[in-house]
């Protein structure tokens, strides 16, 4: 099952160092009948990406939360097998709890802002609580943030993104 996980770069300094991701469990998104419900689009596609945006969100709220990482949404997308996957829509539409720590083996991607958002994605990670409960203000620069498309690597170029976000 495809998984996006919200990061940060202290989490990939983590992932570089140890070779994984963890402890579980982790809270992470995906195609959940919650997300298929909200979203119009029935394509595979659309709604994958609609998972990930939601796992982008999310980490704006752990940006909040560590002053020490790199000011850009992180998102790891990977694998891992549905037995270890609960679906908690209960709690917001596509989250899921994986309930294994991640290797880095099962990881098909990072994406992730580029310097240029740094500015924006700072500001929206400072309000995301306040638009969370309906900050129009707070909603918008959350809005702005998120008008920044995340950049594609390859899980081999981890060494590098790492260098480029200042983790080495």
């Amino acid at each position: 099952m495809r998984i996006y996980l919200p990061a940060t770069s202290t989490l990939l300094r983590t992932l570089g160092d140890t070779g994984r991701i963890g402890p579980a469990p982790l809270t992470a998104f995906a195609v959940t009948p919650g997300l298929r419900e909200w979203y119009v689009d029935d394509e595979a596609e659309e709604l994958e990406y609609a998972a990930s945006m939601e796992a982008a969100r999310a980490s704006l709220r752990l940006l909040d939360g560590d002053p020490s990482a790199a000011r850009r949404r992180v998102v790891v997308s990977l694998d891992a097998p549905e037995a270890s996957v609960t679906i908690r829509d209960d709690l917001d539409r596509g989250v899921v709890s994986l309930d294994t720590e991640v290797s880095r083996a099962q990881i098909a991607a990072f994406h992730i802002d580029d310097a240029e958002a740094e500015r924006t994605v700072a500001a929206a990670a400072g309000v995301i609580d306040r638009a969370d409960i309906g900050d129009e203000d707070a909603q918008q620069a959350v809005d702005d943030a998120e008008g920044f498309e995340l950049s594609w690597y390859d899980p081999s170029e981890l060494e590098l993104l790492l260098v480029d976000v200042g983790g080495e």
